[in-house]
């Protein structure tokens, strides 16, 4: 049944329509980050082609895609990993998921073709790690259609082991969403999760204008997801001999409540020492599968505070960013949303319960955009995380309409200011930052290798941002890269934390977040005015280690079991930094 609320605004998505809260007074702090799309100049120049320009008919037409950031040839530099749509009416040449490789002087090659990556299609998400322990990582990527596994042979190619690995499915086409490798059982290999979105058959779909979920605001748009049947979400486990089974059933993620499932992130929210898994939901309760020691998961979203709004409402949830913003030491997680409505910031008070802290953070200020990607980051390395998004409109019909609700938009940072609060920064982050683009994934790192954090960024029918920060100030950092042992190797599911001037800061290692996207496995801890750090692992299958006094100002490599070793990051050819 259609509600009152639905009829009254038309839309598809969850109604909230709430106001933004008035901007404090300025801190008048200087922000020493400084983003600029160096993107072009990169070689980064193909477009990422999804879904119509003027209109679209069809949802799957606007949600978007991810990047990753991933160093898939092991020579300590950045590569990144494109992801690409196609049209409805016909493919558009080289609309292809595109590998650059970086080329150590600031620039990236085009390796797809020569990687065996070439592929059109409808793609959503990817996540990357070493499902299968040989030192390279692997990608899978979900479609609406078929999902795909492509292990990495470990000489600048990869194949495609779907088929193989029991990854192919039969039936009905599927809309897989978000995605993460996690060990959930702690055998050592990388388990998969694979969230899908709506069941959507395009016989069967309503045209843009049919019923209050194809309109907004009066202007008719495409259809859903509300009034759209949602699936379910499935978990396969690695059978440790190159091939995956089916255990949704037997752990229980079959049996969970169905939802407009989007970004995956999976992580030790509860301080057990196993990788939970948390679900940002469209216009349906997001979703929080604590894990229960390897046997099977319990959905625990609403009992933990993280389901839905402060006020109990359902949020268009999108992607999740995950971080210690106030340095307790404990995982808190942000989540982005819809215009007419603000992104939240759900607080960890330990054991896995969550607050909702968004309007004493100041995080409730924005409510103008529909926002996508983000995440948590240092970057002016001055101690304290901060958080960025990335927004787009999905309906490009409505602007002419309503010039309020742009297709193109801004980005946007959420300074730390140190206190609980934070400051939103368009202007003051760079040009990079004000720029207006329609965009969905981003990822962050250094892909530079210069000791700051940067950002690549999915926009909609344009080639990706690939925002430099260029950072003034003698903030120290720290960037750590663990290897498993007896966990698996890329280590994804272990928590670092990093203990500096009286304070903790926790970080973990996932293989997505953002908004359907992977960021660098190299976790970066600014340090502020500190010159060294405590750092204590906690590996994904429960050995806690402890590292004192270690250096700021270069990377650290912590073998499961065998210990750290220092080196300083790779530079770039001098040619590019005269």
């Amino acid at each position: 049944m259609i509600s009152a609320t639905t009829l009254a605004l038309g839309q598809g998505v969850s109604p909230r329509n709430v106001k933004p809260l008035p901007r404090g007074k300025p801190s008048g702090l200087p922000f020493l980050a400084h983003f600029t799309d160096v993107a072009a100049r990169a070689g980064l120049v193909s477009p990422t082609i999804y879904g119509g320009l003027q209109h679209k008919n069809y949802i799957f037409e606007t949600v978007g895609c991810g990047v990753a950031f991933l160093d898939y040839d092991n020579d300590g530099w950045l590569d990144i990993f494109v992801l690409c749509g196609t049209r409805m009416e016909a493919p558009v040449p080289g609309s292809t998921n595109r590998l650059y490789k970086n080329n150590r002087d600031g620039t990236f090659a085009d390796v797809t073709e020569k990687a065996g990556l070439l592929k059109t299609g409808w793609a959503s998400s990817v996540t990357v790690g070493d499902y299968n322990n040989d030192g390279f990582e692997d990608i899978f990527i979900t479609y609406y259609g078929q999902n795909l596994l492509y292990r990495n042979n470990g000489d600048g190619t990869f194949t495609d082991v779907t088929r193989q690995a029991g990854l192919l499915y039969e039936g009905n086409t599927r809309w897989g969403s978000g995605c993460t490798f996690v060990d959930y059982d702690r055998d050592g290999h990388l388990d998969l999760f694979v969230a899908n979105y709506v069941d959507l058959h395009l016989d069967r779909i309503p045209r843009p204008g049919a019923n209050p979920y194809c309109n907004f605001k009066g202007v008719a748009v495409n259809c859903g997801p509300r009034g759209l049947p949602m699936p379910r979400n499935y978990l396969y486990r690695n059978q440790g001999d190159g091939t995956f089974r089916d255990v949704s059933e037997e752990t229980g993620i079959a049996k969970a409540q169905r939802t407009y499932s989007m970004t995956a992130v999976a992580a030790d929210f509860v301080n057990d020492n196993w990788s939970d898994i948390y679900v940002a939901s469209d216009s349906t309760p997001s979703l929080f599968f604590r894990n229960n020691h390897g046997v099977a998961f319990v959905e625990e979203g609403a009992e933990r505070g993280i389901a839905l709004s402060e006020d109990g409402a359902e949020q268009a949830g999108m992607g999740v960013a995950v971080g210690d913003y106030n340095l307790d030491g404990k995982l808190d997680i942000f989540k982005t949303h819809f215009s007419d409505d603000t992104s939240v910031l759900y607080r960890n008070e330990g054991k896995g319960n969550f607050t909702d802290v968004t309007t004493t953070a100041g995080i409730a200020v924005e409510a103008r955009y529909i926002s996508w990607g983000t995440g948590f980051a240092d970057f002016d390395n001055n101690g304290w995380p901060d958080l960025a998004v990335v927004t787009g409109s999905v309906y490009p019909e409505v602007e002419a309409a309503f010039p309020e609700y742009p297709l193109k938009s801004p980005r946007f940072i959420f300074r730390n200011l140190g206190n609980g609060k934070f400051e939103e920064l368009i202007e003051e982050a760079g040009p990079g930052i004000a720029a207006l683009h329609c965009s969905r994934g981003c990822a962050f790192g250094d892909f530079d290798n210069d000791g700051d954090v940067d950002m690549v960024v999915i926009n909609l029918n344009e080639p990706p941002s690939l925002l430099q920060n260029d950072l003034s100030g003698d903030g120290k950092w720290l960037k750590v890269f663990l290897v498993g042992t007896k966990s698996n190797r890329s280590a994804i599911g272990s928590t670092v934390i990093a203990r500096y001037g009286g304070k903790a800061q926790a970080q973990a290692v996932m293989a997505q977040s953002s908004f359907y996207s992977v960021n660098d496995r190299r976790l970066h801890f600014g340090l502020g005015t500190n010159t060294h750090a405590d750092l204590e692992v906690h590996w994904t299958n429960g050995l806690v280690e402890k590292f004192a006094g270690v250096k700021a100002g270069g990377l650290v490599t912590i073998t499961e079991g065998k210990g750290l070793a220092k080196s300083d990051l790779p530079r770039m050819k001098k040619s590019e930094l005269d």
